[in-house]
């Protein structure tokens, strides 16, 4: 999730159990311990690329961590503020790991992918409910944490943990409304289908992005659903076969080990860009969710030594232009 929302979850939820008297001290300290854990954004090398991709949302992001990034966070927060102002360590540490423990749970919920259960297992769980940007989750949360402040009166976070757990719960039969209406669709297609998985796009629960594959393809299609439903049909890109598509490619080269990196980073769902076959994109994020072309992924080279690393590249900002389309699936029903 976006870094506001992971700090007002994480200060909404230690609302919720601090003191009165503590309350404003103890919203200040969920707020940072909830932001905390994206720390390892700084986990990065000039030399390789990828090594980001690794170490975000692992071990700080981990329930096996949440007691030690607490007692990081209140060690500091203790040092800094807390004790000045009166408020035990045991307190300052209690706040601490409430709000750092939020923080993988909520971002488990996006596509991006968490490793929760790390380190007894490497996968990258993905809830698939809610953007990674969503103003119609995060807003009213934010109203609710202000008006427990101002009021001084805890039922507000308790409305606000509410409203959290009844919108995930919306978006949760979103998804499955998604996920079953787009299946139907392929089989009356006649396709084989092997696997499904539908994901929100940007910033909304409304329209939806739902890929599926056979033996051979992904299929991209976007889902609006309201009351009734409006499919927006999308692309279809064949999976990549490594060994036929790179003849070249050295399959114990540092390129073909970052490969392989990316393809557990995206679960798999990779796809050759349109105009540069060496190109190869994550197509879970696209800016429009009945595309292919992803907001990122890597580019093969095959003029780099065996020991080169492979190159990371983004696209954002050539999509920035084009959420209008996004907005008019949105909103007007049509494509």
């Amino acid at each position: 999730m976006d870094p506001l929302t992971q700090g007002i979850v994480g200060t909404t939820v230690v609302q919720s159990y601090s003191k009165k008297q503590h309350l404003i001290l103890a919203s200040i300290i969920g707020f940072l311990a909830g932001l905390a854990p994206d720390i390892d954004i700084f986990i990065k090398s000039d030399h390789d690329p990828l090594l980001f991709l690794e170490y975000h949302r692992q071990f700080t992001h981990s329930l096996l961590f949440i007691p030690f990034g607490g007692l990081i966070c209140a060690v500091v927060f203790y040092y800094l503020f807390t004790k000045k102002s009166h408020l035990s360590f045991k307190s300052t540490y209690i706040y601490s790991t409430i709000g750092y423990g939020t923080h993988g749970t909520i971002d488990t919920c996006t596509t991006y992918g968490t490793q929760l259960y790390w380190p007894f297992s490497n996968d990258r769980l993905a809830w698939n409910t809610i953007s990674v940007i969503d103003p119609l989750f995060t807003v009213p949360v934010i109203i609710l944490c202000l008006l427990t402040l101002f009021k001084k009166n805890k039922n507000f976070a308790y409305y606000a943990i509410s409203w959290m757990i009844i919108y995930q719960g919306i978006a949760y039969n979103q998804k499955q409304r998604a996920q079953n209406i787009v299946l139907n669709y392929a089989i009356n297609l006649g396709h084989n289908i092997q696997t499904i998985e539908a994901k929100p796009s940007f910033a909304n629960i409304i329209v939806w992005k739902v890929i599926y594959s056979d033996n051979d393809n992904y299929y991209v299609n976007a889902i609006r659903l309201g009351i009734s439903h409006m499919i927006f049909k999308g692309e279809t890109i064949r999976k990549i076969n490594i060994k036929k598509d790179y003849p070249w490619l050295d399959l114990e080269s540092q390129q073909a080990k970052d490969l392989e990196r990316f393809k557990w980073f995206s679960n798999g769902y990779l796809g050759v860009d349109k105009n540069n076959k060496n190109i190869i994109y994550d197509i879970r994020f696209s800016a429009i969710p009945n595309e292919t072309e992803g907001l990122w992924g890597v580019e093969l080279d095959s003029n780099k030594s065996a020991n080169d690393h492979i190159s990371y590249v983004t696209n954002r900002q050539k999509n920035i232009n084009r959420y209008p389309i996004l907005l008019n699936m949105i909103f007007n029903n049509e494509h």
